[in-house]
């Protein structure tokens, strides 16, 4: 293995910046002795950085003015790998236009597959040729130029003959690349960005998040960066308040609604008020939420409700009913069956108080004609224990049963009497009295014993005769309209 002490050492600086002191692509070369191509190679990897590729015409032109001539020539860092010439360093084919073969080369004999470099030679000089890898030659080597503080951490660092250069990342500028592309600054939104800047700020690779109050939500996208080009991702999103569906007045009600941003939108209150008459079912005030609900399902309008009406004894009800039964505005009318008489009010109405207008009136055995009746309830009007009496005017004689009583059955122990009109037979000759007050006639004379008196006078009698008895109108006697004498 040859002693560093005996290489010849080529070396070009280039200056780039006293802080960092010189810096510079070197080129080193061992003749003493020639090694194999692949011990050449380590040789090269263990006290430098590779063995020279020889990427360009530039650097060829370079090596073979400088390297003094070896008759055994100098290996390169290129050989065949699976049919194709590649540079050792960077395992890449060597583009066919790169290739800078001497004439009739390579040619196709077996086993040359490392690639030597003709230094100073009298024809194809600087030209390559194939060779058997176990044969001996000279090793060029070179050391990189590239420090670690030559680029920024935003490039790559490019060795060119006797310098470098720094390749820049994308987003990325500048002698070093430490200068990032720059986006437009981004103006503070209404409800909340936050940002996050690992260069500069508003600059290459930038990232923005953007966030919404509560009750808002976001239109458009929630994260935007800065790109190399310093353009922003996207625009930037708004923020759009949340809001409830829209709240209709109760058909017997009203609503009257205070909004904080827009109709029906976050924070907006709605407070509802019902008719007279109507009650509320539910929260007198909703609040949309940030949720976009209402804090709680819209209230109705319910009509107030008055007891329910019981009909009377002997009675029955027909009422009228705008909103439901027996609420605001019902009517019922009580009607009494036949053979009662009303008393008190027949018409009620549901008032917005939910109480009813009157009082229930009542439903009373129809007094007799020419008579009258006395009742006693001890539960309720005729009802069950209900007792009643009844008794004539004067001149009617009671026909049937004077007291009767109401049973558990609900039925009158006895029918209903009647009173009946007392008549007097009134015996003149060809003489036919109709008395337009009694509503009958007959084929006899007949009076009451007043009339019959005062038919007597008016006829010469001085006193009343025995014709004027009494007599009871039975059925079957015609009714008469007038009072005539025949």
């Amino acid at each position: 293995q040859p002693s560093l002490s005996l290489l010849f050492l080529l070396v070009l600086l280039v200056l780039l910046g006293q802080s960092r002191g010189a810096q510079a692509w070197t080129y080193n070369y061992s003749t003493g002795p020639n090694q194999r191509w692949l011990e050449a190679r380590q040789w090269c990897q263990k006290h430098f950085t590779d063995m020279v590729g020889i990427q360009n015409r530039e650097e060829t032109e370079f090596l073979n003015k400088l390297l003094p001539s070896n008759p055994k020539y100098y290996w390169i860092g290129i050989h065949k790998v699976a049919g194709a010439w590649t540079w050792a360093g960077s395992n890449q084919n060597v583009p066919e236009e790169a290739q800078n073969w001497a004439t009739s080369e390579p040619d196709n004999i077996a086993g040359q597959d490392c690639v030597e470099i003709y230094i100073k030679r009298e024809t194809d000089s600087a030209k390559w040729n194939n060779e058997k890898c176990r044969n001996k030659k000279g090793t060029v080597c070179y050391a990189d130029s590239c420090m670690q503080d030559s680029c920024s951490a935003h490039a790559d660092c490019v060795e060119t003959v006797g310098s470098f250069t720094c390749r820049c990342h994308p987003g990325f500028f500048g002698p070093r690349c430490d200068e990032a592309t720059a986006c437009k600054p981004l103006p503070d939104p209404a409800h909340g960005m936050t940002c996050s800047h690992p260069v500069a700020p508003y600059s290459y690779n930038s990232t923005c998040e953007f966030r919404c109050d509560d009750g808002y939500e976001l239109t458009g996208d929630a994260r935007m960066h800065c790109d190399h080009s310093g353009q922003w991702t996207a625009s930037v999103p708004a923020c759009t308040v949340i809001k409830c569906p829209a709240i209709i007045s109760p058909a017997t009600g009203s609503v009257t609604c205070v909004d904080a941003v827009e109709p029906f939108s976050f924070g907006s209150r709605c407070d509802f008020t019902c008719r007279e008459g109507f009650y509320l079912t539910g929260d007198e005030a909703l609040t949309c939420l940030a949720s976009g609900r209402w804090s709680n399902a819209t209230p109705t309008c319910t009509a107030v409700q008055c007891s329910r009406l019981k009909p009377p004894l002997h009675a029955h009800v027909q009422c009228k009913d705008p909103a439901a039964e027996h609420s605001y505005g019902s009517t019922c009318t009580v009607h009494c069956e036949d053979g009662f008489d009303l008393i008190g009010a027949n018409v009620t109405t549901c008032s917005a108080q939910a109480t009813w207008s009157h009082a229930p009136p009542d439903c009373r055995v129809q007094s007799p004609r020419h008579g009258s009746l006395s009742c006693s309830d001890p539960n309720a009007p005729f009802s069950f224990g209900s007792r009643c009496t009844e008794t004539c005017d004067e001149g009617f004689l009671l026909n049937g049963t004077s007291s009767f009583e109401c049973t558990s059955q609900g039925r009158w122990s006895a029918d209903m009497p009647s009173c009946l009109v007392w008549l007097f037979l009134l015996l003149l000759p060809s003489f036919t009295l109709r008395y337009k007050e009694m509503h009958y006639e007959t084929t006899k004379s007949v009076a009451p014993p007043d009339t019959c008196q005062q038919i007597q006078k008016e006829k010469g009698a001085t006193e009343p005769g025995p014709s004027c008895r009494p007599h009871v109108l039975r059925p079957g006697w015609q009714q008469s309209s007038a009072l005539t004498d025949t």
